[in-house]
């Protein structure tokens, strides 16, 4: 069975990136209660287009914040691998720092539960879920591996389920609903 929109989204407990020193910090969907989550898949750290949404969302992770929602990225890679990423340059294939967490689903667990392993490769799609703040999956869109999400639609998404109004094709904020 795969997560559904308008259904409570699955719980999830992985460790994170949050504490970069310790790697202890676990996340966990009760985690995001009262805020928006950004909950999104990457295949894998050290590839190619994983790192350029990843620092698009870094890029616009204060906006994300400034409507209450948080980000939290996902690979099945380990912590590890995740923290020599983050502490690779940008020169070197790496990200070169990074302010939100990302966290490993080594186990798969979580791209099990959310519909989007590859079980023959053991890696996940691309795929990406905005949770509300009763952990509701609102939205998800998933894509295949070569092709990067755009930043700028997942917040205006973000921004339209806020409205709590119906809204049309091309709605931008600060537009009226129908």
């Amino acid at each position: 069975m795969f997560v559904k929109v308008g259904q409570q989204a699955p719980d999830f407990s992985m460790v994170t990136t949050k504490n970069l020193d310790t790697l202890d910090e676990v996340a966990k969907l009760e985690d995001y209660r009262g805020k928006w989550l950004i909950l999104f898949f990457y295949p894998l750290d050290f590839t190619f287009v994983c790192p350029t949404e990843i620092r698009g969302f870094n890029a616009k992770l204060a906006e994300f914040k400034q409507h209450g929602a948080e980000i939290l990225g996902v690979s099945v890679d380990s912590v590890h691998s995740h923290k020599a990423w983050i502490h690779t340059s940008r020169d070197a294939g790496g990200l070169g720092g990074l302010d939100y967490p990302l966290a490993s689903d080594i186990t798969k667990k979580a791209a099990r539960d959310y519909g989007v392993l590859i079980e023959e490769e053991g890696i996940a799609l691309r795929g990406l879920f905005i949770i509300d703040p009763e952990g509701i999956l609102r939205y998800q869109v998933v894509a295949d591996l070569n092709v990067g999400r755009s930043v700028d639609e997942t917040l205006r998404v973000l921004q339209a389920l806020q409205t709590g109004g119906r809204c049309p094709i091309d709605w931008q904020p600060g537009e009226r609903t129908i």
